[in-house]
C-alpha cells in the first residue's frame, strides 16, 4: 500500500489529476509500502526553496527532495520518499506556453516530481531520455493529459 498526502498551500483546489498520476506512477515503478508529500505553493515559497536550497535565487516549477538519495530506510516496513513542492502559478504559465491544459501541465510536475524521488534524474542525455520516456508513458495513460 501507498500512501500519500497533498497540501493546497496555494489554494489552487483542482489537484484531483495527482491522485491518479501518483497511483499509476507507483504502480508503473512497481513501488509498494512508500509515503510522499505534496505542496502546492506559490512563486515566492518555490524561490525561498530554490534559493536558500538549491542556491538558485529564482522560481521554478517543481522541486524534489528525496529521502532516498543515500539510503533506503524502511520506517515502520514504509519506505518515505521524500517531499515534492509544485509551483501553481509557473504550472499554469507554462500551460500557456506549451499550448496544453492547467490538468496535463499539473500532471507532467506531479509524475517528473515523483520520478525524482525514486532515483531518476535528468543531467545527461541518457538520463532524460530515460526519465522523459517514462513520463509520457505514464501521462499517455489518461485522457486529461493528452491535451
Amino acid at each position: 500500500m501507498n500512501n500519500f498526502d497533498i497540501y493546497d498551500d496555494y489554494g489552487y483546489n483542482d489537484f484531483k489529476i495527482l491522485n491518479k498520476v501518483f497511483n499509476k506512477t507507483l504502480e508503473y515503478e512497481k513501488v509498494n509500502n512508500a509515503y510522499f508529500s505534496v505542496v502546492l505553493v506559490n512563486e515566492n515559497k518555490i524561490r525561498t526553496i530554490n534559493r536558500d536550497y538549491r542556491d538558485i535565487d529564482k522560481v521554478t516549477d517543481v522541486i524534489s527532495f528525496a529521502f532516498e538519495d543515500n539510503d533506503k530506510r524502511l520506517y515502520n516496513g514504509i519506505r518515505v520518499l521524500g517531499e515534492i513542492y509544485i509551483c501553481i502559478p509557473q504550472m499554469i504559465k507554462q500551460a500557456k506556453k506549451y499550448g496544453h491544459s492547467k490538468t496535463r501541465e499539473l500532471a507532467f510536475l506531479g509524475v517528473h516530481g515523483l520520478l525524482h524521488l525514486l532515483g531518476y534524474n535528468h543531467m545527461n542525455a541518457e538520463e532524460e531520455k530515460i526519465m522523459f520516456t517514462k513520463q509520457e508513458e505514464i501521462l499517455n495513460g489518461f485522457n486529461e493529459t493528452k491535451r
